[in-house]
C-alpha cells in the first residue's frame, strides 16, 4: 500500500522527508523460443509441412503448433505451454534443424515487482518548488490473469461461422489435409479462395481444387475461342522439385555408393508353411482378434467354475489381426535366425575421431526394419513386435540392423538388387512373390510341386563376409522350411 508523503520547510526550498514505496504482484511477459526437439535417432532436420497457428494467435499447452516431416515419418508438434504466438521462425516448406527455433511464444510469468524511488523525480521537485501538491503515484494496471485462449478451429463445439472466422482468409489456416495442400501447391491454387470447401466443417477436398481448375480452364477456352493454335506445337518441359522425403532418398542412395555390397540370391520352400497357415488362422488367440470378432464365450461347462482364468494380455488395437500371411511368419523366423547370429543384430558405430576405428554395437533383440513405399517417398520403420500393426506413435527412434523389402507384393520379378544406405543396418533382403513350381530334385526322381519364394540379399561387405551371409541365410531357411520348430521351442 502507499505510504503517506510528508513535507518540511527548509530555507529557500521544499524537500521530501519520506520516500515513495509500493510493492504489488503483476504478470510479466516473457518470450520463449520453442525449439525443434530430437524426434528420432539419426534425424537432424525436418521440413515444416504446415503451421496450425499464426501470430498473434493464443495457444494452450498441448494445442497443435505445426506438422513436420522427416525422412521417416510425419509428426505433429504441440505447444508445451500457454501463451501467445509472436513469431514463426520457419516458414512452411522450409527445413528446420534439430535444436533450432521453430517459433517464439509470449508467456505470462508471475513475479513480485518492487518499485522504490530513493529521490523525487525532476518534475516532482519542480512542482514542489512552485507550491504544487505532488500527485499520488499509481502502479500501471496489469492483467492478473492470462487472456482467454482462442478456440481451436477444429473444436466441434463452435459453429461453422465461428470456425471460418478463426481460420481467416489465408492459406495457412484453411482446413485441408497435407496431401490436398501439396496438390494445390502443384497446381498453383490459393486455398483461401476456395473457403468453405465441400468437406466436413468446410474442409477443402481435392475435388474442390479440380472444380476450380475446370472453371478456370473453361474461362480460358471461352476467352481464347477466336485464337488458333497448331497441333504440332511442342509441349513445354515441366520442372518438378524434389519433395522432402524424395530428396532425402536421393542423398541416401548417393551415400550408398560408399558401401561395398555383397549380394546373394536363393529360394525358400514355403510348402509346409502353406499347409499349416490355414490351421493357424483358424485358431487366432482371442486377445489378438478385434473386439467385434470375439467368439461368444458360453461353454456348457465353465472352465472358471472353481477359480477365475488368468486375464488375457492387453493388446493394443494396432496389434489386432484376423488373418496371417506368409510375411509375418517370414519375419518371425528371420528374427529367430538373427538371435542365433549376433553379427546380424549389430550396427556400425562410427569413430569419434580420424584415428579411432569404428565399432560394432550388438543389440539384445532382433530389430527388423520394413521398407514402405508411400505417395511421399520411401520409409523404413522398425518393428517392435511380430506380428503387429505399427502406428506412427509406436515407431522406435532407432532403425533396424536388417531391412526387409516385400517387392513380391507389387510385381512378379525373379530377383532384385537391394541397396544398403548408411545408418540402415548391415544387411537388406528383397522378398519376391511366392510361386508354385515343379522341383525335379524332390521325390523319387519324378519331382514334386512345391511353393517357393525367391529372396535376394545384400550385405555390408566391410563387416560381413560372404560365407557368413550364406550361412546366416541357411539358418533362416531351416526355420522357414521347418516351421514346426516354432512349436518345439515353445514346449
Amino acid at each position: 500500500m502507499l505510504s503517506r508523503v510528508r513535507f518540511r520547510r527548509l530555507p529557500g526550498r521544499l524537500s521530501f522527508v519520506s520516500h515513495f514505496h509500493t510493492s504489488y504482484p503483476s504478470w510479466a511477459k516473457v518470450h520463449k523460443t520453442f525449439k525443434l526437439a530430437d524426434i528420432g535417432e539419426g534425424i537432424t532436420e525436418c521440413e515444416v509441412i504446415r503451421w496450425s497457428v499464426n501470430p498473434p494467435d493464443s495457444i494452450a499447452a498441448f494445442d497443435a503448433l505445426c506438422e513436420v516431416q522427416s525422412d521417416k515419418a510425419s509428426v505433429e508438434i504441440t505447444s508445451p505451454f500457454d501463451g501467445t504466438v509472436k513469431e514463426l521462425l520457419v516458414k512452411e516448406g522450409e527445413v528446420a534443424r534439430v535444436g533450432s527455433g521453430l517459433c517464439i511464444i509470449e508467456v505470462d510469468e508471475e513475479v513480485a515487482v518492487s518499485l522504490e524511488e530513493d529521490a523525487p523525480s525532476a518534475s516532482q521537485q519542480n512542482n514542489a518548488s512552485s507550491g504544487l501538491q505532488p500527485s499520488e503515484a499509481k502502479p500501471k494496471e496489469q492483467t492478473p490473469f492470462p487472456t482467454k485462449r482462442r478456440p481451436h478451429p477444429l473444436d466441434p463445439n463452435i459453429s461453422p461461422e465461428q470456425q471460418l472466422l478463426l481460420l481467416g482468409r489465408n492459406h495457412a489456416n484453411v482446413l485441408a489435409t497435407p496431401s490436398v495442400r501439396h496438390f494445390a501447391k502443384q497446381k498453383d491454387v490459393e486455398l483461401s479462395l476456395l473457403v468453405p470447401g465441400s468437406g466436413k466443417a468446410g474442409r477443402i477436398e481435392k475435388r474442390d481444387i479440380e472444380a476450380y481448375l475446370q472453371i478456370g480452364i473453361s474461362a480460358t477456352n471461352t476467352n481464347s475461342a477466336t485464337s488458333t493454335t497448331s497441333k504440332d506445337d511442342p509441349a513445354e518441359d515441366a520442372i518438378v522439385e524434389f519433395g522432402r522425403t524424395r530428396w532425402n532418398m536421393y542423398r541416401a542412395m548417393t551415400k550408398s555408393l560408399e558401401i561395398p555390397h555383397f549380394g546373394y540370391s536363393t529360394s525358400l520352400d514355403l510348402t509346409v508353411l502353406h499347409e499349416i497357415l490355414p490351421i493357424i488362422n483358424s485358431h487366432i488367440p482371442r486377445h489378438y482378434l478385434p473386439t467385434s470378432l470375439h467368439p461368444p464365450h458360453t461353454p456348457a461347462f465353465s472352465p472358471s467354475a472353481i477359480y477365475p482364468q488368468p486375464a488375457s494380455p492387453d493388446v493394443p488395437s494396432s496389434g489386432h489381426y484376423t488373418k496371417l500371411t506368409y510375411l509375418p511368419i517370414l519375419l518371425k523366423t528371420l528374427s529367430k535366425a538373427m538371435l542365433e547370429w549376433p553379427l546380424f543384430r549389430s550396427s556400425i558405430t562410427p569413430s569419434t575421431s580420424t584415428s579411432d576405428k569404428p565399432t560394432l554395437t550388438v543389440r539384445p533383440n532382433a530389430d527388423i526394419s520394413i521398407a514402405l513405399s508411400t505417395p511421399t517417398g520411401l520409409y523404413t520403420p522398425t518393428l517392435q513386435r511380430i506380428p503387429s500393426g505399427l502406428t506412427p506413435a509406436e515407431m522406435p527412434k532407432r532403425g533396424g540392423t536388417v531391412t526387409v523389402s516385400n517387392v513380391g507384393g507389387i510385381g512378379a520379378g525373379e530377383g532384385a538388387s537391394p541397396v544398403l544406405v548408411p545408418g540402415t543396418g548391415i544387411a537388406i533382403v528383397a522378398i519376391g512373390r511366392a510361386k508354385w513350381i515343379w522341383d525335379v530334385d524332390r521325390g523319387d526322381g519324378s519331382g514334386e510341386r512345391r511353393l517357393k519364394v525367391n529372396v535376394s540379399w545384400s550385405a555390408d561387405h566391410r563387416v560381413v563376409e560372404g560365407a557368413e551371409l550364406v550361412a546366416f541365410i541357411e539358418s533362416w531357411r531351416s526355420w522357414v522350411e521347418h516351421p514346426q520348430r516354432l512349436i518345439a521351442e515353445g514346449v
